[in-house]
């Protein structure tokens, strides 16, 4: 009878140390199938936080240019505008607005104030989709003389391509272009296309700026 005290009472302490061995890993277990912290759930737009947005307050709006103008949250606000002939664009619940003239930070606050009579707290985005206002004039002996967009030309040589080439008599070595400096002073500035195309004084194959005037005598 003792001797089968002694084994239940064995038995009793081999379980207690060994349910005690177990408790003790169980939370380490545990830890390890739930597996590394997850990281910080990013604010989408749908939470209510905007995205950030362009301010550009150094290029002036003009005729002809298309904007594309973005209200927070509102999909049927949100388009391209062509800027008119008359520097105006209209919106939907704003009406008319004057567009030319302006940068597209001052027609954001421009836009968003119209709107605060119909939306909370508006938050309008204006970006120029395609510059058509800024133009550059090729004079003279060229196939298609005119007044062009400096988006289809950003040098002397694409211009004169833009213009459909040189006509039978045109002095190639003679070109110039008609420019204002900053002081408002015009300036002549040669260009000989022989030269350039042969790869002689590439520089003179200017970036051409808004209002310049090329003349192919």
């Amino acid at each position: 009878m003792k001797f089968g005290a002694d084994y239940k009472l064995a038995s009793g302490f081999l379980f207690v140390v060994l349910s005690g061995s177990l408790l003790g890993q169980a939370p380490a277990s545990s830890q390890s199938d739930q597996g590394p912290a997850a990281a910080p759930a990013v604010t989408s737009p749908e939470s209510g936080t905007s995205v950030s947005k362009p301010h550009d307050n150094t290029f002036v709006i003009g005729n002809d240019d298309r904007l594309g103008i973005n209200v927070w949250k509102e999909p049927e606000l949100t388009r391209s505008f062509l800027v008119r002939s008359d520097g105006k664009i209209s919106l939907p619940l704003a009406g008319e607005v004057q567009a030319a003239g302006r940068t597209p930070l001052q027609l954001e606050q421009e836009i968003a104030t119209k709107l605060l009579s119909f939306i909370t707290d508006p938050e309008v985005t204006v970006i120029v989709e395609q510059i058509n206002s800024q133009k550059f004039n090729i004079l003279g002996q060229v196939g298609k003389p005119g007044s062009y967009s400096l988006s289809t030309a950003s040098t002397v040589l694409d211009a004169i391509a833009g213009a459909g080439g040189f006509r039978d008599f045109a002095k190639q070595t003679h070109i110039y272009i008609l420019r204002q400096n900053a002081k408002g002073v015009e300036i002549r500035i040669p260009f000989n296309y022989k030269d350039v195309i042969k790869g002689k004084n590439p520089e003179q194959n200017i970036k051409l700026e808004p209002r310049d005037t090329i003349v192919v005598p």
